[in-house]
């Protein structure tokens, strides 16, 4: 096994300050110690970013040796949450994230930043022969979910996207309704979110001294910065995320997915409308409503808002002889009372061992395949992506899920991928 140590590392990484990133390629030896302990770095750790990072602090087995954020506030606040957690001050703080993954000591490593950082550093903390915990959406284009998926599989790491509805009680019970043929034969899989807002124009403002705004864009053109553009707002600007098709749709469109049995695969059809802002900040779609084909005629209807009366966000599975919801509440919902005594019939055991996180790691040990690996997570986001290009475009497009190109559609093919800012490449 190829070691490196933290002098050498940052010999490296300052030769790369001109460079795109390209680290050291390791085969980790999975030697986790006596007690079997993992260790793990912290790449990103804003509001999601803190959740996941409080949620693996709960896994004795797991020991978080260094967090690292563009921000120092949210480095600070992550460093104190970790030492207050371990009762010592031995938490590392890093803002390149190139010096976390140059440690040889660390495992696992979360990835919590924004959308368009996700496919880069899954790729470069695989090279360095890291397991991968990372939010949703997979990647930013279709073409770099692809490189993700296919980079995990070469590499032989393990990789958990943050869908973590997947192991949530009642979600997972819908699907395996949907899925065991109780409701007969499926017809629609409906995916409901919510409207996207809006940004009136927005003045360019003096970067804080405390914020790494360049390090922010990395890949993503570069645009004077404004405080409106950053953090939780990055995922209302196409350079940065989808909008609701792919912070909410990664998930409903994920379980719908799975639900139809077409974890493989996806809609061979899209045709929708949207409505855009008219002016400022922001450019994701805030209302509406796209209609995705299955090959089998199967359809996946990804709604802006809730229809009148139902409740909160989620999915409603229909078949022809039943249908069955759960919502973000964890009610579940059915078309009878004979559909109800099946679903309270099968419930047992639905619990998914502590949760989304605990499936990472006890993947990690046995060098099993997470609930939402990679090539899972690819499939369901394309279909997230793929909505949106329907919508920008205006039209509807034919797709062909296993070449994963649109059909007879140039200008569609040319949305697959993104140009990126120099250095950063794939």
């Amino acid at each position: 096994m190829k070691h490196f140590g933290r002098r050498s590392f940052l010999r490296s990484a300052a030769a790369l300050a001109g460079s795109a990133v390209v680290l050291p390629y390791f085969v980790p030896s999975r030697a986790f110690g006596a007690s079997g302990r993992l260790t793990m770095g912290a790449i990103g750790i804003g509001g999601q970013g803190m959740h996941n990072l409080r949620n693996f602090l709960t896994c004795e087995d797991l020991r978080i040796l260094a967090v690292c954020d563009v921000d120092a506030g949210h480095l600070r606040r992550a460093k104190e949450v970790v030492d207050q957690a371990y009762g010592n001050g031995s938490c590392a703080e890093y803002k390149d994230f190139r010096e976390v993954l140059g440690r040889g000591d660390v495992d696992t490593v979360l990835i919590a930043t924004p959308d368009h950082w996700h496919a880069i550093l899954s790729i470069e903390a695989a090279r360095t022969g890291k397991d991968i915990y990372c939010e949703k959406p997979l990647s930013l284009t279709i073409a770099e979910g692809r490189a993700v998926a296919d980079t995990m599989k070469r590499l032989g790491v393990v990789y958990q996207s943050g869908t973590q509805r997947r192991s949530n009680a009642c979600f997972r019970f819908g699907v395996e309704m949907a899925r065991s043929g109780m409701l007969g034969r499926l017809q629609t899989l409906h995916c409901y979110y919510h409207n996207g807002p809006t940004c009136p124009p927005q003045p360019t403002q003096p970067v804080p001294e405390a914020f790494d705004y360049d390090r922010w864009l990395g890949p993503a053109p570069w645009e004077p910065y404004t405080q409106a553009r950053c953090h939780g707002s990055f995922r209302w600007h196409y350079d940065y995320s989808g909008g609701q098709m792919t912070d909410l749709g990664a998930h409903f469109n994920d379980l719908a997915q799975w639900a139809n049995n077409s974890q493989d695969t996806g809609p061979v059809r899209y045709e929708g409308w949207a409505e855009y802002p008219k002016d400022g900040l922001f450019n994701t779609p805030v209302k509406f409503e796209v209609t995705a084909t299955y090959a089998d005629g199967v359809k996946m209807i990804m709604h802006d808002e809730t229809e009148p009366g139902r409740g909160p966000r989620g999915n409603k599975y229909v078949g022809d002889e039943g249908w069955v919801s759960v919502d973000d509440t964890g009610k579940v919902t059915a078309s009878s009372e004979a559909v109800m005594r099946k679903l309270s019939g099968s419930q047992m055991g639905y619990e998914f061992m502590g949760g989304h996180h605990r499936n990472f790691l006890d993947c990690v040990k046995t060098r099993g395949v997470p609930i939402s690996n990679a090539e899972v997570s690819h499939r369901s986001v394309t279909t997230c992506h793929a909505a949106n290009i329907c919508l920008r475009l205006g039209r509807t497009l034919e797709w062909d899920p296993a070449a994963e190109r649109f059909v007879n559609d140039d200008a569609a093919n040319r949305m697959l991928a993104r140009a990126m800012r120099s250095p950063w490449r794939l």
